[in-house]
């Protein structure tokens, strides 16, 4: 049971990560943010590179991986935005919509059955994202137009899907491409950093309270998150490694909970206690969803 207590680990310090990146994202610009985050994680990830096997790292895996770390960008800036400019409890219970988005779309595009347990959990998914988005029983459609009317909503749409193919080229690079957490956590940071470093330089003029300067005070913060995103991150490729992606990511997604209900309280979001019953509902479904 050690891939369970690695991804219980993993779900914490995301929480806690999503938690503090709320808080500079009231001073920064998510690009300006994600970019400082991405050099302050490759610094932190220096350790990293004294652990490596090198022989078992090769152009396909590094190319792949990089193909991944893409992906990795643009969900992660996604959430970022979204994270931005809506309030956490509102935000960050829709990511663990994954499983549902992938029992869907499975059943439509590949004719893949879908089995009592997962039509359960696709009832839980949908009434806890009722609850989330409506304001009363009335206002039945609110879920729906919320997604097509808000662009914020839609980011974390978006991202639903990427953290989906990332989950899975994880997996491929860990079981198939023998590449070790160690080598994904490390490579992958320089991956991010490179990528977040031209995002930045060819967006930052156009991002609305972007600014050259940082304060001191947020440096220390974000050298925080740099240290659990790494933790939460490399915890996650363990878990992997030693589990199936299905099982890590239902546990993953406790970090919904955590952070809606902590965060929530800090920040004074509204409505916390309607949001939080719609976070258990919905990963309770992600949960039925994902067992195997």
């Amino acid at each position: 049971m050690m891939w369970f207590v690695v991804a219980i680990i993993s779900a914490l310090l995301s929480a806690f990560a999503a938690i503090t990146q709320k808080k500079v994202l009231f001073k920064l610009g998510a690009i300006e943010f994600s970019f400082l985050l991405s050099i302050a994680n490759l610094l932190f990830s220096i350790p990293f590179f004294f652990f490596i096997d090198y022989e078992t790292i090769n152009t396909l895996n590094l190319s792949i991986l990089f193909a991944k770390s893409v992906i990795g960008v643009a969900a992660f800036l996604c959430v970022m935005i979204a994270l931005k400019n809506l309030e956490i409890s509102n935000a960050l219970p829709l990511l663990a919509l994954t499983p549902g988005f992938v029992a869907v779309f499975a059943f439509i595009i590949l004719g893949e059955s879908l089995k009592c347990l997962e039509v359960v959990g696709l009832g839980f998914l949908i009434t806890g994202t009722f609850t989330l988005e409506s304001k009363n029983i009335k206002e039945i459609f609110i879920p729906f137009s919320v997604f097509l009317k808000s662009k914020y909503h839609r980011f974390i749409i978006i991202a639903l899907f990427l953290f989906t193919a990332s989950s899975i080229i994880d997996k491929l690079l860990l079981i198939k491409l023998n590449l070790s957490p160690i080598s994904l956590t490390a490579f992958q940071h320089i991956y991010f950093a490179i990528l977040f470093s031209i995002i930045y330089l060819i967006f930052r003029r156009k991002e609305d309270g972007a600014s050259v300067s940082v304060k001191k005070n947020n440096l220390g913060w974000i050298a925080l998150i740099s240290v659990l995103t790494i933790g939460y991150r490399y915890t996650q490729i363990v878990a992997v490694s030693l589990a199936s992606v299905a099982l890590v990511l239902a546990l993953k997604r406790t970090s919904v909970f955590w952070a809606t209900v902590i965060g929530g309280k800090l920040f004074n979001d509204k409505d916390l206690l309607k949001r939080s019953l719609a976070a258990i509902l919905i990963l309770v479904g992600a949960i039925l969803i994902l067992r195997e």
